[in-house]
């Protein structure tokens, strides 16, 4: 497999060039195609996402897409995010010298055998989410109500997560008062990013 030496958005500073050099040559060892997804270097395995790497502020990292199949027997991985991330897995490095390279290859070639048997970590399903506040809100206008019905139940949630996520009452508040016109004119909460 061939590896570009595109810069690519996951390194802004191009800090961290030579160490991804290297877990690129590495990664080239297997089967394992390096494609360009988000700006960022991403490799995949008939078309399906495996591992990216990256380079961020304090660290440069392998993140595993599928990570939390990974059996994980050095006790290396990382959840970026505790509680927020579900799947993504990555080993962390903040410097060349803590790469071990039979280490990676190791979980490179574990997660392109999950990939090869299908084995996929399943989203789990969200909590319904009653916001009493939105409610009211729906109660008091028939057409904010029918419009808010005519949304699929995803982009309902969305807008139920977004209310309900504020901690205060008053940005609750100020958060329908925002979504409102939004409703009644059709626009989903993310539309624009879609």
């Amino acid at each position: 497999m061939e590896s570009s030496k595109t810069t690519h958005s996951w390194d802004k500073n191009n800090r961290w060039s030579e160490e991804l050099e290297l877990l690129k040559s590495i990664i080239i060892k297997t089967e394992l195609v390096e494609t360009t997804k988000w700006g960022g270097i991403v490799y995949v395995l008939n078309g399906k996402n495996v591992l990216g790497i990256g380079g961020f502020k304090n660290y440069f990292t392998i993140w595993f897409f599928n990570g939390v199949l990974l059996q994980d027997k050095k006790k290396i991985l990382v959840n970026a995010q505790e509680g927020v991330t579900k799947s993504l897995r990555q080993l962390r490095f903040s410097s060349k010298e803590e790469v071990d390279e039979a280490a990676v290859l190791e979980y490179i070639h574990e997660a392109i055998a999950n990939e090869k048997q299908g084995k996929n970590s399943k989203p789990q399903k969200k909590e319904p989410i009653v916001s009493e506040l939105l409610q009211k809100e729906l109660d008091a206008d028939a057409n904010l109500a029918d419009a808010f019905l005519k949304f699929s139940p995803y982009k309902q949630y969305e807008f139920l997560e977004y209310v309900e996520t504020a901690k205060r009452k008053e940005t609750k508040r100020s958060r329908i008062e925002k979504i409102k016109p939004m409703i009644k004119e059709n626009i989903g909460l993310n539309d624009k990013y879609r």
